[in-house]
């Protein structure tokens, strides 16, 4: 029920939809009274500022800043945990090839370090995050891909289950039963990390945050115009969706901290 009620919410609870009904309700009613047109002056001064000013890294940075990067020759881990989406599901059964998204660093990165340390397990999960049942879920996509990569089928553990985060977490500690004295990387994106550590230690896992998938410079760069005013309004959802996330998983008692920390 928590999958569907935040799939369902989030649709209209998202920024970029918010900003365009109130921009067409406000062309709407501009016409008839003074409300109208504030509402689509509003609107219209609000989508401006999310694709022409630096909002959306300000917003994006203190996530992916949250947990640092391992160095090279970081102690070698027992297994290596890669969440799902990644994988455009729909695109990838339709053309019959994998297609993956803005998060393929989640499914490379891991290959990398799979050949960095080959005594390492890699354990992906996900199944699909689609309301609508789909007939290709992540796992066999990062099977038929990691094998084609030249991962070994014997180092690889598979997931398929799982929707979001939590059921990501909860499934892989089913799967693969962690001890607390073994060494676990978990690979994310850098703006998802703070929430899926937080979700694996309410779980009763401790893994080393692995972040990938950056979308800020971390530096003074972040601080300019985009760019891409397409990708600023992107980011700008994607921050602010795991800002809701991190509050409401809290609320609802899946994680111990609102902004869990190294």
């Amino acid at each position: 029920m928590f999958f569907i009620l935040s799939k369902i919410l989030w649709f209209f609870a998202s920024p970029l939809h918010l900003l365009l009904l109130g921009l067409i309700l406000g062309l709407f009613y501009a016409p008839r009274n003074k409300l109208g047109r504030r509402l689509a002056v509003a609107s219209t001064i609000a989508l401006a500022l999310v694709a022409l000013s630096p909002i959306s890294a300000l917003l994006l940075r203190p996530l992916e800043d949250r947990f640092p990067r391992q160095p090279q020759g970081m102690e070698p881990p027992k297994g290596i945990i890669v969440l799902g989406g990644a994988v455009d599901e729909r695109i990838t059964n339709s053309r019959g090839q994998t297609s993956l998204n803005d998060a393929a660093e989640r499914m490379t990165e891991a290959v990398a370090l799979s050949r960095l340390y080959p005594q390492a397990k890699l354990v992906f999960s996900g199944g699909t995050s689609a309301l609508v049942h789909t007939e290709v879920r992540e796992a066999q996509v990062a099977r038929k891909l990691w094998s084609e990569l030249g991962v070994p089928e014997d180092h690889m553990i598979f997931e398929d289950e799982s929707r979001n985060t939590w059921e990501n977490a909860e499934y892989t500690q089913k799967l693969v039963h962690p001890g607390h004295d073994e060494r676990w990387l978990l690979i994310t994106s850098a703006f998802h990390m703070p929430r899926a550590m937080g979700i694996f230690r309410a779980l009763g896992m401790n893994p080393v945050a692995y972040p990938v998938d950056f979308r800020t410079y971390g530096t003074w760069e972040d601080l300019r115009p985009p760019g891409d005013s397409t990708l600023a309004i992107r980011n700008f959802d994607i921050a602010l969706r795991e800002w809701l996330g991190l509050v409401a998983y809290r609320l609802s008692g899946k994680t111990e901290a609102l902004f869990p920390g190294p």
